[in-house]
């Protein structure tokens, strides 16, 4: 029972819970904004209407999935004081500063420029309206760096001095965070990963209207930008997710032990990495591998000669520098983390390529099995997401900051366990709610599909009516 009441345990779960749920409106809304950007910018180049029907269609899942992202987001600031306060306390001077520039300057851009976008259809030149959207898109990918900043601090804390007397971390330099490797590997690849989730909306909306033989004049051109988003966007995605792997090696080496559970230092053919082992939950022994040589060096170190740490040594190193304790994360959730990631990722651009020899010179399939991959395939791209996060946060443990403060340490000493219970059963429930909203305000709105093409002021240019989001 007491395990059961294990404040640090529940604070960690309810912390993974609201992350991973938050997480989900993250990738759509980064994605989406630059993608309703895109279509606006062809519909006021070309002046044809179904590019400012997409615009509008497209707008309203976007609206839609911001304004949930920012009431989920709300719950994860509160949680550093509440479960959190002796992290936050560690820490605040530096992690605050990211998160000061997040809300001061990046969503405040963000929701100033989504209000005048909204609001501005009839009021503004289509061009100056453009410009609004694009300012939009701005916001949110500065928003994205800011608080990926804050993580990478985390990761591979810099910029800071360590005050013995106060016992805190004391921010230096803001522009060492700011331009914390693992920042400027981590914000490509998250934000390439974002825009595969996505193309996977767009792809899963225009497949099921296009399987009705509906909205065909919007759906096509849909259709073949989510399947061309796509194929770029895991391309670039994986191009970025290895040179992230390298600073990964440089400074958090036992994470990629972890992801391999290499437990012995390894060189070169030795140095494979398994797609799949059959073995031991920790990774210890093995039955059966599939490996493939040299590729966890050329990962690691971009040598086929290069060397690759293991757990077991990186152990022995860190409780020469840290003192005694178990250094390790959990190696089965890395391990299998690191390649779901990479696999189910791998699946929907699978899904893509097949999307696009289908449908090549304007052909389109009848076979509704078909159709039904593409629609069903949605998810893929979005656990992908996920796990990497899973993978990211879950390989740094037992750090809360790596090297600094074990995750044991940041717990809020006088919050019980029965206290973090109650309101972890509250937030699963609350959360499960918005959910449901969520899925039918975005089902609802998809399936309607986009409005016959609007009006357009012959003396202005202007839209008279703004898209609704209902």
């Amino acid at each position: 029972m007491n395990e059961l009441l294990d404040p640090l345990l529940l604070s960690r779960w309810q912390f993974g819970l609201t992350t991973i749920y938050h997480f989900l409106f993250v990738p759509i809304t980064i994605g989406m904004a630059t993608t309703v950007a895109i279509f606006q910018t062809a519909w006021v180049r070309t002046g044809q209407l179904r590019y400012l029907q997409i615009t509008q269609f497209l707008g309203k899942l976007f609206l839609i999935n911001f304004a949930m992202g920012v009431v989920t987001g709300i719950v994860q600031e509160f949680q550093f004081g509440m479960n959190w306060s002796d992290y936050s306390r560690f820490v605040g001077d530096v992690f605050g500063a990211p998160l000061a520039f997040e809300g001061l300057l990046a969503f405040f851009l963000e929701a100033t420029f989504i209000g005048l976008w909204i609001f501005g259809w009839d009021k503004l030149s289509p061009k100056v309206h453009l410009i609004t959207i694009w300012g939009v898109v701005v916001g949110t990918m500065l928003s994205a760096y800011f608080i990926l900043a804050a993580n990478a601090f985390m990761q591979n804390p810099v910029g800071y001095e360590f005050n013995a007397e106060s016992g805190r971390a004391e921010l230096t330099s803001i522009g060492e965070v700011l331009t914390n490797p693992v920042v400027l590997a981590a914000f490509p690849h998250t934000i390439f990963a974002c825009f595969m989730v996505s193309a996977g909306l767009i792809i899963t909306v225009a497949a099921w209207h296009l399987a009705r033989n509906q909205h065909l004049d919007t759906m096509r051109p849909m259709l073949k930008t989510g399947l061309w988003m796509m194929v770029v966007s895991f391309a670039l995605t994986f191009l970025s997710g290895d040179q992230l792997s390298i600073v990964m090696v440089e400074t958090q080496p036992m994470k990629m032990a972890a992801a391999e559970a290499a437990f012995n230092t390894v060189t070169g053919r030795d140095a494979s990495f398994s797609i799949f082992t059959l073995g031991t939950p920790d990774g210890s022994s093995e039955l059966f591998s599939l490996r493939i040589p040299y590729l966890l060096s050329l990962l690691s170190t971009h040598s086929l000669d290069g060397t690759v740490e293991g757990i077991n040594d990186l152990q022995a190193q860190y409780q020469a520098v840290y003192g005694p304790g178990d250094y390790t994360p959990i190696i089965w959730v890395t391990y299998w983390s690191f390649r779901w990631m990479i696999g189910l990722g791998a699946a929907h651009f699978l899904v893509a390529v097949a999307g696009l020899w289908l449908t090549r010179k304007g052909r389109m399939p009848t076979q509704k099995w078909v159709w039904k991959i593409a629609i069903w395939a949605f998810p893929l791209s979005l656990l992908a997401m996920s796990v990497g996060w899973t993978f990211t946060e879950m390989g740094r443990q037992p750090w809360l900051v790596f090297g600094l403060l074990r995750t044991e340490d940041g717990v809020s000493p006088n919050v019980t366990g029965l206290e973090v219970l109650i309101s972890l059963v509250l937030f699963t429930l609350l959360y499960a709610a918005l959910a449901v909203v969520e899925f039918v305000l975005i089902k609802k709105a998809a399936q309607k599909g986009p409005a016959d093409a609007p009006a357009i002021d012959p003396e202005r240019g202007t839209v008279p009516t703004a898209p609704t989001v209902y």
